[in-house]
């Protein structure tokens, strides 16, 4: 390892890549790509992506490059905070980047520029809001050729997106399995056929899947030029396909939660103020936060509201998607998709592409608020692996006991055995001790429950 690291997912491209100096963030452009660099800034596109909020702000740097060797400039892009994989996002999040992305290129072929690529990883969120990440995937839009990357654009976003809302939601997970997209063969077979009547799918994915199954033989391709004015109708059309899908946040497990929670509402009030006042005991006081099983958000909105940015994790679908949709959402606050039980792995080109949820913390601080039964009781995870997990992703935690005699813990019980004789606030004491090291023990009023506050053993001063 030297003091300048090239990020590792950052090797595919010819054009340049980011780099680390430091512990700054760079992005070095090769020479190989000066002329279409320049024409990107002086086009004006750059500019008005920056101005609509589409694009990372970056600034030119005098900067040692990576590679002296056919580098050209350095720049310095903004940093965003919590990086996330389109298989992380709610279906709002991926239609969101979707049309983002189609907007991008709208806006690039009235500078005569086109975007070279169109993965939805480079989509990155950023203030509440999709943004380009990959400042040199726009180049020259070259009269008369076929959007290249409009395979890419209907395997990462149109086909699970088809799939989320015709089939079952959570088939935006097949964005992990592959990182070049969905198969269209694959989403073709596996949605139902009255989709082929809507023209939009029929075009891009279905017949699209067709095509790629077809025999070709060399010079099979067609000579007819692709106009402009073909070009913008495609993007068109791909935008309306985008639009007419839709999903209906409800009907799971967790989507409820805060209506059937067996809280009242005086000891819901109070449990937020006490998760408050343990936030504020915090000093300094903490830039980052994980909210893991944050369902809606409530709990995420008291982080937010002291300015600390949140991620918002939890593994039901509708419960993110309704977080993500909610009017008076605070930027601050990134709900995304995760199944703690089994987290996000590292992907990709010698597993290093793409990081596993650990390897994207630790976070300052970490909530988990009636979270430990359901991967206890639920999921059969001792209370000292979950201690060990946690212990992975942060310093300080916030963490809520919830004991055996509680109303939703009896639910877990009724239909399966109890074997879990350490599962008590004794045994939750002695498992965290381990790694932590507890500042606060607060009984929430109203309910069994207890809150925790502790420090991770390896901060502790």
């Amino acid at each position: 390892m030297t003091s300048k690291d090239r990020h590792p997912a950052s090797f595919r491209d010819p054009s340049g890549h980011i780099f680390r100096d430091g512990d700054t963030l760079l992005r070095q452009v090769n020479a190989s790509f000066e002329n279409e660099f320049c024409r990107f800034i002086e086009s004006g596109l750059y500019d008005e992506l920056l101005q609509r909020g589409l694009i990372v702000p970056h600034e030119e740097v005098d900067a040692t490059p990576y590679l002296g060797r056919g580098a050209w400039r350095v720049l310095r892009p903004d940093v965003i905070d919590t990086l996330s994989y389109p298989y992380e996002w709610c279906f709002g999040q991926l239609k969101d980047a979707a049309l983002a992305t189609l907007h991008i290129q709208s806006l690039a072929l009235e500078k005569g520029m086109c975007l070279r690529d169109a993965s939805a990883f480079n989509i990155q969120f950023h203030h509440g809001r999709p943004i380009l990440i990959d400042t040199l995937s726009l180049g020259r839009y070259v009269p008369g050729q076929p959007w290249r990357a409009y395979r890419q654009f209907v395997s990462h976003f149109l086909a699970p997106l088809a799939l989320m809302a015709h089939v079952d939601v959570r088939l935006g997970r097949l964005l992990q399995l592959d990182v070049d997209g969905v198969p269209l063969d694959l989403a073709s077979r596996l949605l139902p056929a009255a989709t082929k009547l809507k023209p939009g799918l029929l075009m891009h994915l279905h017949l699209h899947a067709k095509a790629d199954r077809s025999p070709k033989s060399p010079g099979s391709q067609p000579k007819a030029e692709f106009g402009r004015n073909a070009m913008m109708g495609l993007i068109d059309s791909l935008r309306g396909s985008i639009e007419g899908l839709h999903y209906d946040p409800k009907g799971t497990e967790w989507a409820d939660y805060y209506e059937n929670t067996n809280y009242a509402e005086s000891s819901m009030g109070a449990k937020r103020r006490l998760v408050g006042e343990l936030l504020d005991s915090i000093r300094p006081r903490p830039a980052s936060c994980w909210d893991l099983g944050a369902n809606t958000g409530a709990f995420s909105d008291l982080a937010a509201e002291r300015g600390i940015r949140t991620v918002a994790w939890d593994v039901d679908p509708a419960a993110v998607e309704r977080n993500y949709r909610r009017p008076d959402r605070n930027p601050l606050i990134l709900p995304l998709l995760q199944d703690l039980t089994a987290p996000s792995p590292a992907l990709g080109w010698a597993l290093r592409e793409r990081e596993s949820l650990a390897e994207r913390g630790p976070a300052e601080v970490v909530l988990a608020l009636a979270l430990i039964h359901h991967l206890t009781i639920a999921h059969n995870v001792p209370l000292r692996e979950v201690a060990s997990f946690l212990a992975s992703l942060t310093s300080w935690l916030i963490i809520e006991f919830v004991p055996k005699s509680d109303s939703q813990v009896q639910r877990m019980l009724a239909f399966r055995e109890d074997h879990f004789d350490d599962y008590s606030i004794d045994g939750f004491r002695e498992a965290f001790a381990e790694r932590f090291n507890f500042e606060r023990e607060v009984p929430i009023p109203g309910t069994e429950r207890t809150l925790f506050l502790a420090r991770r053993k390896s901060d502790a001063g």
